[in-house]
């Protein structure tokens, strides 16, 4: 695998404005056992941009999972240092939000009421949480079904519910485990056009993992191209695309075709591979 390359302007950009939203600085993860040890993750650095979409690709086992933990403050690295807009994390952060691959709902519970489960816990004003749900709720398309219960959701609901529940404290950095991975093609289709959407209307940071290249492709303004485990970053390719993506547009783009057929050959899947 090659080294880490960035576009050498992303360095200037991240000086001229300071700390980054999420800075990943020389991280190494070991798990110890009495029967082996293993080093999930090594030397592992990324600097995340405040407002910008980084998308996370590797093979299965490579640590993309436990970068987020880590950012999460969920996981303590072995080695190396993580930030959070300045401050190093030590513990599990209040200021995230976080998605992942289930969404997890509580089956008792109206789609309105699982959102509001965040403000509770958070003890979040009733008022303040009521109106950003109905907000959210508008956001995502959920309108009509806040009082249905997770079974009388489809799969994709399912998950702009999660969706709504890790954004409603409005956290400036938003973590998505594989969110979509369990949906059929066309719902997980519709979720990357209304992700792109929300992300646009709320400029969160968002660090996503996925297996779909050409997700990451789509979704974000670079893309972080792991190797196998021991997972280290080999390459972070810039997308180079407009903020706002129509989505069969940008398929036939030659800068998409640039970034999956990269993102491929690093991978050792060769160019005409399937995500």
């Amino acid at each position: 695998m090659s080294e880490p390359k960035t576009d050498p302007q992303d360095g200037a950009d991240a000086e001229a404005q300071g700390p980054g939203a999420v800075e990943i600085d020389g991280v190494a993860v070991r798990f110890r056992s009495r029967r082996r040890d293993v080093t999930a993750l090594r030397e592992a650095s990324l600097n995340v941009k405040s407002g910008e979409f980084v998308a996370i690709v590797g093979p299965s086992g490579c640590g993309k999972s436990t970068l987020l933990k880590l950012v999460a403050g969920l996981l303590k690295p072995s080695s190396g240092t993580v930030r959070l807009h300045g401050e190093q994390v030590t513990g599990p952060r209040a200021d995230i939000g976080y998605v992942f691959q289930r969404a997890a709902l509580l089956e008792w519970r109206s789609a309105r009421r699982n959102i509001m489960l965040q403000a509770e816990m958070r003890r979040m004003p009733s008022e303040q949480a009521r109106k950003r749900t109905a907000e959210l709720i508008e956001m995502t398309g959920l309108g009509g079904f806040e009082d249905a219960l997770p079974h009388e959701l489809s799969g994709g609901m399912q998950q702009r519910v999660a969706l709504c529940r890790a954004l409603l404290h409005e956290p400036p950095v938003l973590l998505m485990d594989e969110p979509f991975g369990a949906l059929d093609a066309l719902t997980r289709e519709q979720l990357n056009i209304e992700m792109n959407r929300i992300w646009r209307e709320t400029r969160t940071t968002v660090l996503l993992v996925t297996h779909s290249i050409a997700e990451a492709a789509y979704l974000a303004d670079r893309v972080v191209v792991m190797t196998d485990r021991p997972g280290t970053i080999a390459e972070i390719i810039d997308v180079g695309l407009p903020a706002e993506r129509d989505y069969a547009e940008t398929m036939a783009r030659p800068e998409f075709a640039r970034v999956t057929n990269r993102a491929r050959t690093l991978l050792g899947a060769g160019v005409n591979a399937a995500d």
